[in-house]
């Protein structure tokens, strides 16, 4: 560490309860600490900062460390964080402005740089994005789901979270950090072949207030977001939050987002499908889908059965009613079969007693 860095790293300690305070205000103290939800500014008690200590070492005054994710530095990496900046250098000089020290000052929100994505291997800017992201437990990414009434109890390797994603502005063609949901869309085989990012508000409260807030990276025709193994019987929806709020209440129904009406209707399934259930989006864009699908479908003798939402899509039933709601409805558009095994615990396609409290907590 540099002279330089060091001595802001030290007059930041000094003012460290400050810092916390200015930055990470959802938080309080809890005798000589500091304790809040993470560095994103949620409230808990995952993270703590040391407001008390010696002036360098692990223990030092400044330290923090989030229990849950093991991330930790000191109060120039918190800044840096906190306020979703790309580097060090842009840290300092947030640090700078918030000593009263002599500088410009800057954006709150800062700019990327170049161009970060491979415009003639999109793969490989896939796979960066996937390799700097965690799986989306204690993050801004299931805060959002759970602003959105979901609240997953299933399998989510197909999600993760990403911190400080880039993001270009079509207007402006500048590019900008914000956190972000990344879904991974694969193929019938599980292959990796895109992703789609969803950037959030940093307050976990809905998307970004960005001119198109959700981007697709890779090849997604045909393609989707997959949550479990499909085999004889799958339910297929347009978006990841509309196929998460079914995924809640039938938890060991395989599932798959398509992303968009249309590419629900080009939507590739095993041969192995007999019967197909297709939470519809009720627009035109949604119906003419689903149409599309039941077309290609059934020249395949595969059954195609609609389920339609009260309102305008299955996310904003879970929105306005509740979990137990959403399943009523849903269980009365179900053939009599399916419901049967989904009541009598037939193989991984069941709600049997280990599902059905699973059901029950995600309920609660």
């Amino acid at each position: 560490m540099s002279e330089y860095i060091a001595e802001i790293a030290k007059r930041l300690a000094e003012r460290v309860e400050a810092v916390c305070r200015h930055y990470l205000p959802a938080g309080r103290r809890e005798r000589h600490q500091w304790r809040v939800g993470d560095v994103n500014n949620q409230p808990g008690r995952s993270l703590f900062v040391r407001l008390v200590g010696p002036t360098s070492g692990r223990a030092a005054a400044g330290r923090w460390r989030d229990a849950a994710t093991g991330e930790h530095g000191d109060l120039i990496d918190l800044i840096r964080q906190a306020c979703l900046l790309s580097t060090t250098a842009e840290a300092l000089t947030e640090a700078r402005r918030f000593l009263s020290l002599p500088t410009k000052m800057r954006r709150r929100r800062s700019s990327c740089g170049t161009d970060p994505f491979n415009r003639y291997d999109p793969m490989t800017s896939v796979k960066r994005l996937i390799a700097e992201s965690r799986p989306i437990d204690g993050t801004l990414a299931q805060a959002y789901l759970r602003h959105r009434g979901i609240n997953p109890c299933a399998d989510l390797k197909a999600l993760r979270f990403h911190p400080r994603c880039p993001y270009r502005n079509p207007d402006t063609g500048r590019f900008s950090c914000w956190p972000a949901l990344l879904a991974l869309v694969t193929d019938l085989n599980g292959n990796l072949t895109g992703l789609q990012r969803t950037y959030l508000s940093p307050k976990g409260d809905g998307k970004a207030n960005l001119p198109t807030p959700r981007r697709s990276l890779g090849a997604t025709r045909g393609h989707g977001v997959r949550f479990g193994v499909i085999d004889d019987v799958a339910l297929i929806g347009e978006g990841v939050e509309t196929v998460l709020s079914l995924k809640c209440v039938f938890p060991t129904m395989p599932m798959v987002a398509a992303l968009s009406a249309d590419n629900l209707g080009a939507s590739a399934m095993p041969p192995t499908l007999r019967r197909l259930y297709v939470a519809i989006d009720r627009d035109p864009a949604g119906f003419a889908g689903t149409d599309s699908l039941h077309d290609r479908l059934r020249h395949a003798g595969v059954d195609v059965v609609r389920l339609l939402p009260a309102g305008e899509d299955f996310n904003a039933d879970l929105v306005t009613m509740d979990q137990h709601a959403v399943r009523r409805r849903v269980t009365e558009q179900l053939l009599a079969a399916d419901l049967e095994r989904l009541q009598a615990g037939d193989g991984e396609f069941a709600i049997g007693a280990r599902s059905q409290a699973t059901f029950d907590e995600c309920a609660r």
